[in-house]
């Protein structure tokens, strides 16, 4: 059995916290990170903001991104194995099915429609506009955030793109950022779990 799992949702909002703690988890469970996906920055355009526009669509290679999720949909057990994913024949649902786990983490994940049909699932990270400024300005970025970036770009380009997201047909499970790092993995734990027996 595949599986896959989307983990959307806002800038800083614990995405890759969350998947970091499945994958050490789930059987089988491999990980394509859609800031991977990122083009060089002199390929990333100034927008009419005065930034450059890392917070949209067109500033990530998604065309690769869908051809490295293909290539698992194709043969799960060779992405895992030229990732470096240890393989087990766990069996999460004692039916003797061997299961085959594929986390999608990022922020724009559900507003690129070819994507759209490949989730299984789909989670969405909320966090309000004070929590996430906040987290913001602590992390360190490669390239840094400009004074004015997130009040200019960063969260403008959230609501718009959250917008265009909610319009889809998805059917999204939106987890409340702001509660432990705990309560957010047991969760979503719980739920796959039972979503996986329910597929079966």
């Amino acid at each position: 059995m595949k599986y896959i799992i989307g983990i959307g949702g806002i800038t800083n909002g614990g995405k890759t916290t969350l998947t970091n703690k499945l994958i050490k988890t789930l059987p089988n469970c491999c990980v394509v990170h859609q800031d991977d996906f990122y083009k060089k920055p002199d390929q990333i355009e100034v927008g009419e903001d005065g930034f450059r526009q890392w917070d949209v669509i067109t500033a990530l290679d998604m065309e690769a991104m869908t051809n490295t999720i293909k290539g698992w949909i194709e043969n799960p057990v060779k992405f895992a194995r030229s990732h470096g994913v240890p393989l087990s024949s766990t069996d999460m649902t004692n039916l003797g099915e061997e299961i085959h786990i594929l986390i999608v983490e990022g922020f724009l994940l559900y507003n690129y429609e070819p994507l759209l049909d490949v989730f299984d699932k789909c989670y969405y990270i909320t966090i309000p506009y004070d929590e996430c400024k906040r987290r913001r300005s602590t992390r360190q970025y490669t390239v840094p955030d400009p004074p004015g970036l997130f009040d200019g770009h960063v969260w403008p380009m959230y609501l718009k793109h959250r917008r265009l997201m909610e319009a889809s047909d998805l059917n999204i499970e939106y987890l409340d950022g702001e509660k432990s790092k705990e309560e957010i993995y047991n969760q979503v734990y719980e739920d796959i779990q039972n979503n996986l027996l329910n597929s079966l």
